[in-house]
């Protein structure tokens, strides 16, 4: 669907800005008029803004002055993540840790030790 919104030359000269301009700052305040609202949700913002990340949405959401309001489920469900995100996190980095100490023993990935694949390679 396409929008037209007509504004005087006169008040848009004094909202300094050119025609794609005052088009894109009309989307974003209708967009986070609408998400406030609960009409819209992230996807949705993703979609009309052209955004590809999560960080832009939440500056861009910021920058509206619109704040997510969590409620006490949400409170109680954020601990439960970042403790999965920890685990996650942890697995990852003992993986790193055993990696590590197996090159610094003399052994490269798939367990061959160096002096074996010198020798192997002088043949």
């Amino acid at each position: 669907m396409n929008l037209t919104v007509r504004i005087p030359d006169d008040l848009a000269e004094r909202l300094g800005a050119d025609a794609t301009a005052l088009e894109r700052r009309a989307l974003e305040a209708l967009v986070a008029d609408e998400y406030r609202a609960g009409r819209l949700n992230k996807p949705d913002l993703r979609r009309l803004l052209g955004f590809e990340t999560g960080y832009e949405i939440d500056g861009f959401l910021k920058a509206h002055g619109v704040y997510h309001n969590y409620t006490p489920a949400d409170l109680e469900r954020e601990p439960e993540s970042l403790e999965a995100t920890s685990a996650d996190k942890r697995k990852t980095a003992d993986a790193l840790v055993d990696q590590f100490r197996a090159f610094r023993a003399g052994k490269t990935l798939g367990g061959v030790s160096i002096k074996e694949l010198i020798t192997e390679g002088r043949r």
